[in-house]
């Protein structure tokens, strides 16, 4: 008997502060786009840049 995992994308959002380089991932949000300003750096107050949309592929 064969059994098929269902596979499920989750799409990631990176942003990268232009000041200090500091990179976090967080899940997509709708309206994310490549090189916008997104938010406030945690540690510098600088601004972050989203710098790559991707997806991760997990199965169940």
């Amino acid at each position: 008997m064969i059994f098929s995992k269902e596979k499920i994308v989750i799409a990631y959002t990176t942003e990268k502060c232009k000041s200090c380089n500091l990179e976090r991932k967080r899940k997509f949000k709708e309206g994310d786009y490549l090189f916008s300003e997104s938010s406030k750096c945690d540690s510098c107050d600088g601004i972050m840049q989203i710098e790559k949309i991707f997806g991760e592929t997990i199965e169940q």
